[in-house]
């Protein structure tokens, strides 16, 4: 959803009435992931995608016509479908997804939930009777509420929301025999803390940003963590890490990057990042700097479960050489190691899913 706000933003100025596109489950070899969406303004300029490429066509109809009705659209396609082949699905995948005008008003509480990175349920009404048929409601984690599903139904989907939240997992819920919801769990994007103002940072911080990562650096040497160094970071702390972690919230959410060579600012800190649940924590160094690092966390508490989380040496063997290297081999096995969590979440997604 982040990369077309500033599109939805502008169409919004322009005064166009808009349909959004929403992933809400796929099978198979489908290319998006739930949660991909795609944007139509009635002027038809067209922003994100929903299958990359091969139902596009499809759901742009969809969308022109949901806007021109101004009524939802819940679509399938599937290879067990004579559509599949028009759509380009033929080779195997199914995909569900729904479009509905955009209600402007309730988009700017998506969209505040979105840009505060707040974590929240977005619960929409993908198939029901005709009065309730695409109603939205945002729970947000604070238990701040907007929008309503029906008195009949809105205490119930509450508290399916933040048993969503809590599970960190998106899903389609049966409310009864005739009425379905989507809710999708909206999170933070993910965020690499990087402890340590190197020059591999330096070439880091751009890397992650340019992958759609929050960035804060940790350093409590002004000489190597400042402005002038970090002039991109989205945070700069300078203060100890391990006095930094104790304040900073560390989520599923978040990559650790040890980059300082020094036990004095590392071992304290991975002592904490290595009990947390940070999908990522990796520490620069050499095998045998690695073995010294180690030998000093088992004697400090640590247990071997806690340190096979860490990747040390850091990054991917691709023979990094240079600073923009090993920051390309440390970003890379930051990426590997998230879409890994996520296959995990998709395939409890899908367990759910078929419980049903």
């Amino acid at each position: 959803m982040r990369d077309i706000l500033f599109d939805l933003d502008r169409w919004q100025k322009d005064g166009v009435p808009i349909a959004l596109a929403t992933v809400i489950q796929t099978w198979g070899s489908s290319p998006r992931r739930t949660g991909a969406r795609l944007a139509l303004a009635s002027d038809g300029r067209i922003i994100g995608s929903v299958s990359g490429g091969c139902v596009e066509g499809a759901v742009v109809e969809a969308g022109i016509e949901s806007l021109k009705t101004n009524r939802p659209q819940l679509l399938h396609f599937g290879v067990a479908d004579e559509t599949a082949w028009e759509v380009g699905l033929a080779c195997g995948g199914s995909i569900d997804i729904f479009v509905k005008p955009l209600d402007l008003n309730f988009y700017q509480s998506l969209r505040a939930a979105w840009m505060d990175n707040s974590r929240s349920a977005l619960v929409t009404v993908i198939r029901g009777a005709a009065e309730i048929f695409g109603n939205e409601m945002l729970v947000r984690e604070d238990g701040f509420v907007t929008g309503t599903i029906g008195d009949k139904w809105d205490g119930k989907i509450f508290k399916l929301a933040n048993d969503a939240l809590a599970d960190e997992t998106s899903r389609r819920e049966l409310l009864d025999e005739e009425t379905e919801i989507f809710i999708e769990i909206i999170s933070p994007p993910p965020t690499l803390i990087l402890v340590g103002g190197v020059h591999i940072a330096v070439a880091l911080v751009t890397m992650a940003k340019t992958l759609g990562y929050r960035t804060i650096l940790i350093d409590p040497r002004k000489a190597w963590g400042n402005g002038e160094r970090f002039p991109h970071v989205d945070q700069l702390i300078q203060a100890w890490p391990d006095e930094t972690f104790e304040e900073i919230k560390l989520t599923r959410s978040t990559a650790i990057a040890m980059l300082t060579h020094d036990p004095k600012l590392d071992d304290p800190a991975l002592k904490i990042a290595l009990k947390s649940p940070a999908f990522y924590v990796g520490a620069l160094g050499s095998k045998s700097t690695n073995a010294k690092r180690r030998e000093r966390l088992l004697n400090d508490g640590l247990n071997e479960v806690q340190l096979s989380r860490l990747h040390a040496p850091i990054g991917l063997d691709i023979g990094s050489q240079t600073p923009e290297e090993i920051a390309l081999a440390i970003m890379s096995q930051v990426v590997e190691t998230h879409r890994k969590q996520n296959q995990v979440s998709v395939k409890e997604e899908a367990q759910t899913i078929s419980s049903l």
